[in-house]
């Protein structure tokens, strides 16, 4: 059909000449003039914490770039993270804190809030959650796998030469020793004792009471409010509103990312569905 075949061509061309398109396009949102609601400085700023907690350098970058920013009177931290490692978790957990000190931090739990996430997020000014989210898992994890059994099918044995009795404690090549077992649970339990009086502390919960709000469950956003886990339940309106009020501005005008980042994230989520396009033109032609 003629109408196939012009797409097909429109297509050609743009694969031809992408890299020159993408080009000009950049230019474009480089040097394009402003509207005037651009030219005022941004009062407010959204931080996310999502997905699994490892690399923190964007994140930290940001919370950087906010205290050091002094148009921005404010900062919404949005949170859907099942948590992750523990060091990067503290240590947003410490640069959230720093941040709070210089400016009002509302945490926003908009899907899940567990784990390394919510340790990361106790010192904000306020908590709120959606109603569906999961907050808490509050507990240490440590595990590997043993695949002594498949390697000895398989015919794979192994040979080390350590120095020190725990060098290789957390080894998956052979069941852990009694004595490995016992300095692991140590670390385990050093580590998730920080994490008890970190809550505690942040939260004002007695750390004697543990149990009902530590104890690694996973509680949905009401329960989580009568533990003592997060202050309010409401949506993303409300956790807005909340720290609008907190900051002080008049008119909040929020932060938006970078137009080139929007641009290239945007690009890269339509270019799949234009390639996926182009071969059903290819089939149709």
């Amino acid at each position: 059909m003629i109408i196939f075949r012009i797409l097909g061509k429109i297509l050609d061309y743009i694969q031809n000449h992408f890299k020159a398109m993408l080009f000009l396009l950049l230019l474009f949102l480089v040097f394009a003039p402003f509207g005037s609601e651009k030219l005022q400085n941004p009062n407010l700023s959204t931080i996310k914490i999502e997905g699994e907690i490892g690399n923190i350098d964007n994140i930290m970058a940001q919370i950087d770039s906010a205290a050091n920013n002094p148009n921005i009177k404010g900062v919404l931290l949005k949170v859907n993270s099942p948590g992750g490692a523990l060091a990067p978790s503290v240590e947003l957990s410490m640069a959230i804190k720093r941040l709070s000190k210089i400016k009002p931090v509302i945490a926003y739990a908009s899907g899940s809030m567990a784990s390394g996430s919510y340790y990361a997020s106790i010192w904000a000014d306020k908590i709120i959650a959606n109603p569906g989210a999961f907050i808490g898992s509050i507990g240490v994890l440590f595990q590997a796998p043993n695949i002594a059994k498949l390697a000895k099918k398989i015919g794979i044995s192994e040979q080390v030469i350590s120095a020190g009795a725990y060098k290789q404690m957390g080894t998956f090549t052979r069941a852990w020793t009694p004595k490995e077992k016992e300095a692991l649970k140590t670390l385990t339990d050093d580590a998730y004792a920080m994490f008890i009086k970190d809550v505690s502390n942040a939260r004002r919960l007695d750390p004697k009471k543990y149990k009902t709000f530590a104890d690694a469950k996973v509680f949905m956003a009401k329960q989580a409010k009568k533990v003592g886990l997060i202050d309010e339940v409401g949506s993303i309106y409300t956790a807005k509103r909340e720290l609008i009020a907190r900051s002080g501005v008049i008119t909040p005008i929020w932060q938006k990312p970078d137009r080139v980042d929007r641009f290239l994230k945007e690009l890269k989520a339509n270019t799949h569905l234009s390639f996926n396009f182009e071969n059903l033109v290819g089939k149709l032609k």
